[in-house]
């Protein structure tokens, strides 16, 4: 922008524009100039309009274009079009050159240089009357030459008054006096292809800047420069580059179209940003407005912001600190006292109190005065002297200091001259208006008199009021505080505002507000503009409004002005003179500074702001009061009358006689067929359409919005607060509020019962399910108490169900139960009372999620749920190529821009006709609300509409197109070929109760006399009352549905699908009903500028959402046909020919013939079509079902539906494609067509699908407005304030987005919008309740559905926390051995004697080892295992598991948390991890030959447990208990657990394993992972291994726990022996237990036939049991068998076994002292213990009656290393297989990083067939192991012998064994001992050693040789590098 001009006025510059504009106006012929104030700093905007939406006859200059289109580019435009562009411009006849002259371009023929960029700063001669204009040569475009015209050949700003002819100067060589502009032309050598014309070439008027120099002005306007039609993309600017200056003016100055002529109603006549940011080219184009008379049709906004119904004071405090009083008809006059806080007009944060009454805040206190605004007769009470409250005087830019809140008491003050005004008597009846005073900026009058007929508003004042921004505002709006504007540009801008407004607009307070910001943003200082210079400006831009704003300055105070306004105002009007809308009284005080407000007087628009302060609940009074008083009556005689004169009862009486009681015919025929009333009744319609009950289905969208929710349920639960247990639920359950609706109540329970949600939550049954769907729903009525107190004793009772409390519909009735009383008849914060009670916020077990469609009451700054609880709907924006049978959701959005279609017979309609009729009887009848206005006109347009199609056509003329083609539709549809008599329903909607009954009493009286009662219902569709429907119409239903049941009657609107009615729907809001898919209209003129809040008039839009056809959406989006502009007709053929041709209702509205719109699709009824829908569609898709079937089968249904919803395919929910039936227990994935009932299924396969089309909206211009705003510039719906019930909490506010989704626009609500007092979450708590969360989504998307679903997989969600996966596999067999166990089969404990005769089973049968080398026995395996060669790459099998149900006894990980637990676990607040020792504790190991140092980490809770020194800081043992100890609670052996990589997921919480009791459980852990398992283990003992141990395998943990516990134990013994304890009496045992065992078993065989499938019982019975077996410590090793399913299924076996015990061992560390676990072992550590204990002689016994279940735990455990490269670093390493874990010694080969011994173990795993050819697969002659089990295939069996002397062995005489493998043999095997054994001939040796020197001591001393044949190539390494100690094996041959 270089330095161009930023809105530092200088003065120069000012005058210069100030005097031009002055001087325009004098000469101006019709008086409106151009503003100056827009021409000095503000900026256009542009506006996205359609270059055909402009009036040809609107005679602007192009620089007006509404494309956004600079200046600039329009002058070029115009250029080419001008201009022959294919070919060079031809020199147009003009006269060669004189000899000799310059032909320059850019100078004049006498040499001199014109150019502005040369000259612009040179002094230049202008003579009287001439101007300095700027000429464009096409030859040098880029430049602009400087001339002199007289000013009498240029045009005024009307662009009329020019003299033909020309005069003017050469400025360059100073020559006067050119009379043609031919003759100019030459002379500055234009060099024209064309005709010369001042018009087309003299472009600008050139101005001076504060320095002087010459820049481009704004354009001239020429009168014959019409509009050009300019498709442009963007708004672009090309500033001419001839000079920096004229670039400079250029980039401020043309960046976009000054104004919009628009005539498509979304938009006014004058964009309003443009008309406050105009930029400085307006100073003289003449581009002002025509005076309002011309464009009548256009400035469309009769709007009241309800955000400035205040709650408090308004007004600032004035310094005497007076109570603020207000206009007295809003008074409760009297001398109580009245407190009240300093506050501003009610919409800052702290205004929340309403002062001016006593007692609690009522809701019906939104706006200044206390009580509604019904008149208060003059002579009814004594009036004092009223004074409202004063803003303080002074700039409104000085920051005000705090005033003191004051409590007052309203009395007579006295009074000085000019302080008080006098409202005439009668103003009302004489002038037909009740003035609204506008609060501006100082001290308002003291009003007496007839003070009800004036109204006092606070609706701008916070526009005023930026000096209140906190720093923190000021800097989200990008200003600073230098930026806010003085009380003289605010008094301007309010000005010019006004001055825009249409005739049928009334001021927004968003969108005053809106410009204030622009006009901070774009002009930081704004222009210095003295307060002596408002009232001339002030007049100036009071000029442009053609009258309508008229400015009044005085000098003493305000009220001098306002009492010569309405004094004037009752003198009535007059004759030639109208009053003007808006009077700005300015008092110009020169002690106060200049102060201002505004009086308006437009009999609309004050008639529609005074409305617009009350409340519903106000005006639903205020026109009680008006029909019960008799107001009415006047208003009810007009109407009695038709409107051709005649009495109507007479005309209709008339009529019924002439028919004799006979009626039109219902079905099949046409309105003049009458037929006896008795025969009619008895005709029943066809029945071969099957209506089905409509399938409930979840749409893939519902499924994604219901796993929402339980994803941030399950956040709130892992959010560490403990604020819910999910893992402590068993059970859902569930309760519905929803506003006091019958109909609502039934909607909800049939969805309910349909949904099959009761029996899948097992709540109910399925018969039961049926009838008590409606316990489940509560309405919010007198009677929720008793019900919510027996909800709530469930929830006391059942600390185990984790219960759901929705409350639907969430927005409606948030008043504070504190200020709530009985409204309108109803009860009023009842919500507040029942969801924000004590009760329900303490229960744990209690969520609550609110459900909304308008969830912006909820989003306030205050609000009680977190912004992450909130979940909303996915936007379905992606129309993207779908079929066009397809349904999509139809919403508010869709309406707004369906007005871009360019059809026809727009969906969205505005019915100007009807608002004519309407203005003219508000002007009539100034003393009735307008609603009573609009209402009884409705129910005559309806009267009239049916007597015109039946009796009188003659009425026709008379009625609004729109009425007649709605009525003409519901008569007609059902004798339409194909409908069988089902026809539409039509919505009107009536918010009032008296006025709705009145209309159905109308209406069917109407009817009836009309002979119509059989064509169609006319009901009440009230909240309060059941539908109520006549017995012939529900006969007809019952005969659709083929409903056999006599007692069925329609209790929801869904229920008269298809029945043609119209449903008169009454109550304060809507409440969420859903409507059939046959409802085809809604007629919402009587929503008028009363909703001026979002969700007030949103939520009237919503009740015509619905899912609609692809197809009807798509057609008039391609087709997008130009639309015809306001003064067009549409073309006849449009219209059907049995319709008479109508003038259009609007522009954008051609009347059509009912509703056959089948050329655009979309008004609908494409009557074939919509009745041959799938049966399945009986309703729309309802809040529950979203979408009904369409005419495919469920299976394409869904998978199309996948993305239909969700805006991008990433966004698609990645739910299966299946469509969840009404109960879970058909599986979720049969979504094939079979699921559908037969029926239904050939109704899908007709060739024509159904195709649903958007519903029909008639709307009053007030509403239209702002809903088509979205589609233009215009402030739309989304600006506006969110719900009454809030306020901004900001005067000032960035614009709302409408692209903004449902988080974004959370956030800008939660920062911008606070609650008023008597709102629900008024006195919230500070944080948001954890519990609480909100789903919005559009209305009737679906959201019950949604929830009901979400229910139903929360439940399945909590039983899958309360399973998890068990391993379940089968042991292998051993053959039966019919012995003495039968004996043994009824004892619990075992007999040592017994056991001891049990054979030992050396065979690893559990399934874990089943990829292990069997073991040779002597007595075979029932069933010899197929072995399979594993192939090197194969994957590992799945392990079977199985999903059990956690029992109470079960062992948890650290995700598990309940009361009773959690002190075990967690620690506590006090406690930090500090609470916790360090305690080193060493000892020597015989076996590592060295001294051990092991670290315990003790909590403080724990110490007891171990011994201490006696200065306490020394550890000297683990306490352990006595053998004859008998204590039944207490557990004697300490419990280790190695564990490694599962501090979350290992099972260490054994809280409830153990019962509860006391008991000591360590666990073991690798150094480095110390810190993680101190973090989720506080409590819990930590035993960590040396750092050397770091990489090892488990066997090295367990070899360290049992090396411990023999230390342990001898130290116990010393300690217990000094007491007198003898050594064998101390405890022995320990328990080695997995991290990974859940849930232990017994199986108690039973007498009868049926075999236990065991029962769960806690460890601490099973350990107690064990340790409690007669002779314990004779046993080395006593354990459990593993859990299979196939237990259950057995008979029987012995109760004890001596084999294989592994994963849940007690282990007697005394005699197994000699016996130790191979500490360098990875796997297989257990079978090659149990061996060795085994052949020591010592006895195992397993418990079979007991079992324990291992939990399949995907994470950490003693998982495989990643085996890579040591030193080299690859890019993409390939996997590594395990030959290459071997090389040969000293070779290159790549070493690997990992531990020696598991590569080693890795390798004989996969590559013994290598080894030991002959052994593979062959049992008979297995490989013979010495001293170890080492894992060597499992197709290769191992005969394990042990070394030591004494030690039982297998009997080996007679077996030849195929190998030999010695691994790490020690000092008992010697050469002797091998010699005993007999080897095949060709059998191979491995012997692997440390290190190759103790490989080669080793083949020495056991004299190998001798039998072995070595090579040297057969001596091989495992592949690690030297220091990582690699093991050395040799392989060799038997000779």
């Amino acid at each position: 922008m270089g330095n161009s001009y930023a809105g530092q006025l200088k003065s120069a510059r000012f005058e210069e524009a100030l005097h031009n504009s002055i001087e325009a106006s004098l000469r101006s012929s019709s008086g409106d100039p151009q503003p100056i104030f827009t021409q000095l700093y503000l900026e256009p905007e542009p506006f996205p309009g359609n270059a055909e939406d402009i009036k040809p006859k609107a005679e602007l200059h192009a620089g007006e274009l509404t494309n956004g289109h600079s200046s600039n580019d329009l002058e070029e435009l115009e250029e080419d079009d001008d201009s022959d562009s294919s070919s060079p411009p031809l020199p147009y006849l003009q006269a060669p050159a004189p000899d000799g002259c310059c032909t320059l371009d850019g100078f004049c023929q006498a040499g001199k240089d014109l150019r502005l960029v040369s000259i612009a700063t040179e002094p230049i001669e202008v003579p009287a009357g001439f101007e300095l204009v700027g000429a464009k040569s096409p030859s040098v475009p880029e430049h602009i030459l400087v001339c002199a015209v007289d000013r009498r050949f240029l045009p005024d700003e009307n662009g009329k008054n020019a003299l033909l002819g020309f005069s003017g100067n050469c400025v360059g060589c100073g020559e006067k006096g050119f009379r043609y502009f031919t003759e100019f032309s030459n002379h500055i050598n234009l060099k024209l292809s064309t005709q010369p014309k001042k018009q087309k070439h003299l472009k600008h008027y050139l101005v001076k800047d504060s320095q002087g120099a010459l820049y481009k002005g704004p354009l001239i306007c020429w009168k014959d420069c019409k509009t050009r039609q300019v498709s442009s993309s963007a708004p672009t600017s090309k500033p001419s580059s001839s000079s920096s200056q004229s670039s400079k003016e250029n980039a401020s100055g043309h960046s976009s179209s000054p104004f919009s002529f628009s005539d498509s109603p979304p938009a006014r006549t004058t964009q309003l940003s443009s008309v406050f940011f105009g930029s400085q080219d307006l100073a003289r184009d003449c581009s002002f407005l025509k005076p309002l008379s011309s464009t009548s049709g256009n400035k469309t906004l009769p709007i009241v912001p309800t955000a400035l119904r205040v709650n408090g004071p308004s007004g600032c405090l004035s310094v005497d600190v007076r109570p603020p009083l207000l206009s007295p008809s809003q008074v409760s006059l009297g001398p109580q006292a009245h407190a009240f806080r300093t506050a501003d007009l009610g919409d800052s944060p702290g205004s929340g109190s309403s002062a001016m009454h006593s007692g609690p805040p009522k809701k019906r206190h939104r706006s200044w005065h206390p009580n509604s605004l019904l008149p208060v007769p003059a002579a009814a009470v004594p009036v004092p002297a009223l004074r409202p409250a004063a803003c303080s005087p002074g700039p409104v830019l000085g920051v005000s200091p705090p005033q003191p809140p004051a409590a007052g008491v309203i009395q007579p003050l006295p009074l000085t001259a000019g302080e008080t005004v006098i409202v005439p008597d009668n103003l009302l009846a004489s002038s037909g208006v009740r003035p609204v005073i506008l609060i501006g900026h100082g001290t308002l009058p003291y009003f007496y008199g007839n003070v009800g007929d004036i109204v006092v508003s606070p609706l701008l004042v916070s526009c005023y009021k930026s000096s209140q921004l906190t720093e923190k505002a000021l800097e989200k709006l990008g200003l600073s505080g230098s930026q806010l504007l003085c009380v003289e540009t605010m008094t301007l801008l309010t000005l010019q505002y006004l001055a825009r407004l249409g005739s049928v607009q009334i001021p927004l307070r968003e969108e005053l507000e809106q410009i204030v910001l622009k006009a901070m943003l774009c002009c930081p200082r704004g222009p210095a503009i003295s307060p002596s210079q408002l009232p001339l400006l002030a007049r100036l831009e009071a000029s442009v409004s053609g009258g309508s704003v008229q400015v009044v300055v005085t000098h003493n105070s305000l009220g001098e002005g306002i009492s010569e306004s309405l004094r004037s105002l009752s003198e009535g009007p007059q004759p030639q003179k109208c009053p003007p809308t808006y009077v700005v009284v300015i008092c110009a005080s020169k002690s106060s500074g200049n102060e201002f407000c505004v009086l308006v007087l437009g009999k609309y628009q004050a008639r529609a702001l005074a409305e617009g302060m009350l409340t519903t609940n106000e005006f639903l009074k205020e026109i009680s009061y008006e029909l019960i008083t008799g107001k009415v009556s006047i208003l009810a005689s007009h109407f009695m009358t038709t409107s051709l004169g005649d009495n109507l009862d007479k005309q209709l009486v008339r009529y019924q006689r002439r028919w004799k009681g006979q009626v039109v015919q219902p079905f099949q025929s046409d309105v003049t067929e009458h037929i006896h009333s008795q025969e009619a009744a008895s005709m029943s319609p066809p029945s071969d359409r099957e209506l089905l009950g409509k399938l409930f289905q979840i749409y893939p969208t519902q499924l994604s919005v219901a796993r929402s929710l339980l994803s941030q349920v399950c956040s709130i639960a892992d959010s560490g607060t403990q604020n819910l247990d999910l893992g402590r639920f068993c059970k859902v359950d569930f309760l519905v509020l929803v506003p006091p609706s019958h109909i609502l109540v039934h909607q909800t329970a049939q969805r309910i019962r349909q949904s099959g949600v009761l029996v899948d939550l097992g709540v109910e049954d399925v018969c039961s399910a049926h009838q008590r769907s409606d316990r489940y729903v509560v309405r919010l009525d007198g009677d929720v108490h008793a019900k919510m107190e027996a909800f709530m004793r469930k929830v006391k009772q059942n600390p185990y169900t984790l219960f759901v409390l929705i409350h639907d519909n969430s927005h409606v009735d948030l008043t504070s139960a504190l200020s709530g009383s009985v409204c309108h008849g109803e009860l009023q914060g009842l919500a507040d009372r029942v969801v924000n009670c004590q009760e329900v916020l303490d229960a744990m077990n209690l969520l609550v999620l609110q459900v909304s469609c308008f969830p912006y009451t909820l989003q306030t700054h205050q609000s009680r749920i977190s912004i992450h609880n909130e979940v909303h709907w996915p936007s379905g924006e992606s129309l993207g190529e779908q079929p066009p049978n397809e349904l999509h959701y139809f919403g508010l959005r869709d309406y707004s821009s369906s007005l871009q279609w360019g059809v026809a017979s727009p969906i969205l309609r505005c019915d100007d006709a009807f608002e004519k009729m309407v203005h003219t009887l508000l002007e009539r009848h100034p003393h009735l609300h307008s609603m009573v206005i609009r209402s009884y006109l409705l129910i005559q347009q309806y009267t009239e509409a049916m007597m015109a199609l039946t009796s009188s056509p003659s009425l026709r003329d008379h009625i609004t197109p729109e009425t007649l083609a709605m009525v003409e539709d519901l008569i007609n549809a059902p004798s339409r070929e194909g409908s069988q008599g089902q026809g539409h329903m039509l919505l009107v909607r009536v918010p009032s109760l008296q006025l709705a009954m009145l209309a159905r009493e109308r209406l069917e009286d109407v009817r009836d006399k009309l002979g119509l009662q059989l064509c169609f219902a006319v009901l009440l569709g009230s909240p309060a009352t059941e539908l109520n429907l006549q017995k012939n119409f529900t006969m007809r239903l019952k005969a659709w549905r083929g409903c056999e049941n006599e007692d069925w009657v329609p209790h929801t609107y869904e229920d008269l699908e298809g029945l043609p009615c119209i449903v008169i729907l009454t109550g304060k809001d809507p409440l969420g009903e859903t409507f059939p898919r046959s409802l085809k209209y809604s007629d919402l003129r009587l929503i008028d500028s009363s909703y001026l809040t979002r969700t007030a008039l949103e939520q009237e839009v919503g009740l015509a959402c619905t899912h609609v056809s692809m197809s009807a959406v798509q057609e008039p989006k391609t087709a997008m046909a130009p639309r015809e502009s306001d003064g067009e007709k549409a073309p006849a053929g449009l219209n059907d020919g049995d319709e008479l041709e109508r003038p259009q209702s609007n522009g954008s509205a051609a009347t059509r013939n009912s509703g056959s719109l089948a050329e655009n699709g979309v008004s609908s009824s494409d009557n074939a079509d919509s009745f041959q829908r799938p049966s399945t569609s009986t309703g729309p898709p309802s809040d529950a079902g979203a979408p009904p079937a369409s005419s495919q089968g469920f299976k394409q249904e869904c998978d199309s539906l996948e993305g239909r919803f969700s805006s991008d395919p990433s966004k698609a929910p990645n739910a299966p494609p299946s469509l969840y039936s009404s109960s879970s227990s058909s599986s979720p994935s049969s979504s094939s067509t079979t699921q559908r009932p037969s029926q239904s299924t050939q109704c899908v396969r007709q060739p024509k699908a159904a195709r649903v089309s958007p519903r029909t909206v008639i709307m009053s211009r007030a509403a239209y407005s702002l809903l088509a705003g979205e589609s233009g510039s215009q402030l739309s719906s989304f600006s506006l304030l969110p719900h009454a019930d809030v306020a901004w909490s900001s005067p000032l506010r960035p614009l709302v987005a409408h692209s903004l989704q449902g988080p974004e626009q959370s956030a800008y609500y939660r920062e911008w919008t606070v609650a008023r007092q008597h709102h629900a979450d008024y006195e919230a708590p500070a944080g948001p309740h954890p519990r609480r969360l909100l789903l919005s989504g559009p209305p009737q998307v679906g959201k019950t559905g949604a929830y009901l679903q979400f229910l139903r997989i929360l439940f399945r969600m909590l039983i899958r926390l309360l399973e998890v996966d068990v391993y379940d596999e089968e042991e292998e067999e051993e053959e039966e051995e019919t012995s003495e166990v039968a004996a043994l089969v009824k004892t619990q404990l075992p007999d040592i004697e017994e056991v001891r005769k049990l054979p030992f089973d050396p065979y690893p049968r559990d399934p874990k080892f089943k990829k292990a080398s069997p073991v040779y026995t002597d007595r075979r395996p029932k069933i010899l295992t197929n072995f399979k060669q594993e192939s090197e790459s194969q994957t590992p099998a799945k392990r079977v598991t199985k999903s059990i149900r956690l029992s109470r006894f079960a062992a948890h990980n650290a995700f598990h948390h309940c009361e009773q637990c959690h002190h075990y676990c967690e620690a506590g607040p006090a406690s930090q991890l500090s609470e916790c020792t360090f305690h080193a504790f060493t000892f020597c190991s015989s076996m590592l030959g060295e001294e051990v140092q092991l670290q315990f980490v003790i909590p403080k809770a724990k110490e007891q447990h171990f011994v201490f020194s006696q200065q306490g800081s020394h550890l000297e043992s683990m306490r352990l208990p006595l053998v004859s100890t008998k204590d039944p609670d207490l557990l004697k052996s300490p419990i280790f657990t190695p564990t490694t990589g599962r501090q979350e997921h290992g099972l260490l919480n054994i809280y409830h394993a153990m019962e509860g009791a006391s008991h000591l459980h360590i666990l073991v852990v690798k150094q480095f992972e110390m810190p993680l398992y101190r973090k989720y283990w506080p409590n819990h003992i930590l035993l960590v291994l040396p750092a050397v141990f770091n990489n090892t395998g488990v066997g090295a943990a367990r070899f360290m726990i049992k090396e411990l516990s023999y230390h342990n134990l001898e130290l116990e013994r010393n300690r217990l022996e000094e007491q007198g304890v003898r050594r064998q009496d101390v405890w022995p045992f320990i328990v080695m237990m997995d991290d990974s065992c859940v849930l232990w078993n017994t199986h108690q065989p039973t007498d009868s036939s049926e075999t236990s499938d065991g029962t769960n019982v806690s460890l601490k019975a099973v350990l107690q049991q064990m340790e409690s077996a007669p002779k314990i410590s004779l046993y080395a090793m006593c354990g459990t068998r593993r859990w299979s399913s196939s237990l259950a299924r057995k008979a029987p076996g012995a109760p004890f076994s001596r084999c294989h015990l592994h994963d849940f061992v007690m282990l007697n560390v005394d005699l197994t002292q000699n016996v130790h676990y191979d500490l360098n072992r990875y796997s297989c550590e257990e079978v090659d213990f149990n061996l060795r204990v085994n052949s020591s002689g010592l006895l195992l016994c397993r418990f079979n009656h007991f079992s324990f279940m291992k939990k399949h735990i995907p994470v950490g455990g003693n998982k495989d290393f990643l085996v890579k490269p040591k030193l080299v670093e690859m890019e993409n390493p390939a996997a590594i297989s395990p030959p290459q874990y071997v090389c040969a010694p000293d070779s290159e080969q790549t070493l690997l990083d990992a531990p020696a011994q598991f590569l080693l173990e890795r390798f004989l795993q996969s590559c013994s067939h290598r080894l030991f050819p002959k052994a593979v697969q062959n049992r008979n002659n297995p490989v013979l192991s010495i001293d170890s089990y080492l894992n060597i295939s499992p197709e290769i069996s191992v005969c394990y012998i042990n070394s030591r002397p004494h030690s039982t062995n297998l009997n080996h005489q007679g077996l030849l064994f195929s190998g030999l493998l010695l691994y790490l043999c020690d000092s008992f095997v010697i050469s002797g001992l091998l010699k005993k054994f007999r080897f095949l001939k060709g059998a191979t040796l491995c012997v692997i050693s440390q290190d190759r020197n103790s490989l080669r001591q080793t083949i020495v001393r056991l004299e190998l040789e001798d039998e072995w044949q070595f090579r040297l190539r057969d001596e091989f390494q495992t592949a690690n590098c030297s220091e990582d100690r690699p093991l050395y094996f040799l392989t060799g041959r038997h000779v």
